[in-house]
């Protein structure tokens, strides 16, 4: 089978955060399975120098957005995993500083929508399935019903579309329909919604199957809590609905081969993970010494439960941890972590932006990992931290929810809560105090989380179901 990404960033060449890791993973692991699967993405100014050194030409093209014609190069590269991606060019769009944020976002990725299809004409491959990707792909299978359906060599491809976060919609004014997207006003009713355009609708409407990256998002979106509005919309198309849960690159996320860190452990042997510890503290300024450390590397913005967290830190401070944070976000959750910090300096580290190197070692030399996010589409640091042995302490939302299971129950990986609430999550971190000081107890527990899989092979192979299910109708 033939199988197209199409995603506005995707590991190695273009990455802001989950989707590139998907986008670089998944296409690799259905090669696995005998399947051909591509990627195609805008190439993007911050693309390096080598990386294009490393592609081939294909040809250019041009490509209608409503009333104007672009120019469209074809960029060919096999990365390192073998799958074949294809970047578009156009320099007024996306030769710019960063990828998102800008004024005319809707028109730029307008033009990446159509080009995709467009690109079809002048590449040897033919795709069985296009899998768009959030909202910045979104119009793919919109401008396939509308215009590409009946066009010769266009005929049997079928649409997929994946919500990644649905809290990003692609939302635009009625105005963009003739002056930007450029589809007949008989078609309006694709994308019109609460009287505005919405790109993500329109994919709802037009793909032949919507997933989310997993199970329990699947189904949470169709509240309003979770939609942010569109639920309404994937009520009526709920039988297209499913969700597969995200894996992670287990080669790139192993603590026995992992450069990153001061010593390589793994479940056979486990004695470098108290000296990925011990190295930790020292260079974060932290008390050495047995109690445990939560480990925090997130965005800083409230949907991440941070607003709990801050309301409960001290508490949590006062049961016996210590915590190693990173990440970067709202001014009021640094302002917070730095005035702890200030407070409590041997107890709490907090390293201000994202420093990948850094983040791996607190995967590697944290007990515990905090996440007890509002909401959570799927979640990949809960998965790294089980990976490196590390125990997460979830709210159960989302992946979260399909990824850990609370260690008082059977096959427990570590410690979850089901409300928002800030006393629930300290009940939780107690919980896992409590474990922690039992130490044979916890070395199973740590044993345990080692072995967890959570590597793509399994969600490939529910990908592939899906795409054979749409495939085997036509």
């Amino acid at each position: 089978m033939r199988i197209l990404y199409a995603a506005s960033e995707a590991a190695p060449y273009a990455a802001s955060g989950g989707l590139a890791d998907v986008i670089g993973s998944l296409p690799a692991a259905i090669n696995e399975q005998g399947h051909d699967a591509r990627v195609v993405l805008p190439l993007y100014k911050s693309v390096s120098y080598e990386m294009r050194q490393q592609m081939r030409f294909v040809a250019n093209f041009t490509v209608d957005v409503a009333w104007r014609k672009q120019y469209c190069g074809i960029f060919e590269a096999k990365a390192s995993n073998g799958v074949t991606y294809y970047l578009l060019d156009n320099e007024y769009y996306f030769g710019r500083d960063g990828m998102y944020g800008f004024y005319d976002d809707c028109e730029r990725y307008v033009f990446f929508s159509r080009a995709v299809l467009e690109m079809l004409r002048y590449i040897d491959f033919t795709p069985d399935v296009i899998n768009s990707n959030d909202w910045q792909a979104a119009l793919v299978p919109v401008y396939y019903e509308v215009f590409y359906k009946y066009q010769q060599g266009y005929e049997n491809i079928k649409n997929v579309f994946t919500i990644h976060n649905i809290q990003y919609q692609g939302k635009y004014g009625m105005e963009v329909l003739s002056e930007v997207i450029g589809i007949p006003l008989y078609h309006s009713n694709l994308l019109e919604y609460d009287g505005c355009v919405n790109l993500m609708k329109g994919a709802f409407e037009t793909s032949a199957k919507i997933t989310t990256v997993s199970p329990s998002y699947s189904w949470e979106i169709l509240d309003p809590w979770f939609s942010h509005g569109l639920d309404r919309a994937l009520q009526d198309k709920r039988y297209k609905l499913t969700g597969f849960l995200n894996g992670i690159d287990t080669v790139r996320y192993d603590p026995a081969t992992d450069p990153n860190l001061p010593a390589n452990y793994s479940a056979r042997n486990k004695k470098g993970k108290a000296q990925c510890k011990t190295d930790l503290l020292s260079s974060l300024g932290l008390y050495q010494g047995e109690e445990p450390v939560i480990g925090i590397v997130t965005r800083f913005v409230s949907h991440k439960g941070l607003d709990l967290i801050k309301y409960v830190f001290e508490d949590i401070l006062n049961l016996g941890y210590k915590f190693a944070i990173l990440g970067s976000g709202e001014k009021i959750y640094e302002d917070f972590f730095c005035e702890m910090h200030a407070r409590y300096p041997d107890r709490v580290s907090i390293t201000l932006g994202f420093k990948p190197d850094l983040a791996q070692r607190i995967y590697a030399g944290a007990d515990m990992f905090l996440m007890p996010s509002q909401s959570e589409p799927c979640g990949l640091a809960q998965m790294i931290s089980l990976r490196y042995g590390t125990i997460p302490i979830v709210r159960e939302t989302g992946g979260l929810r399909d990824s850990i299971r609370d260690a008082g129950g059977e096959n427990g990986n570590g410690f979850t809560f089901k409300t928002y609430n800030a006393h629930d999550m300290l009940d939780a971190c107690r919980r896992a105090k409590d474990y922690y000081w039992n130490k044979p107890e916890w070395t199973k527990l740590v044993s345990a989380a080692l072995k967890e899989d959570f590597s793509w092979s399994n969600s490939a192979k529910l990908y592939l179901g899906l795409y054979n299910e749409i495939v085997s109708y036509r």
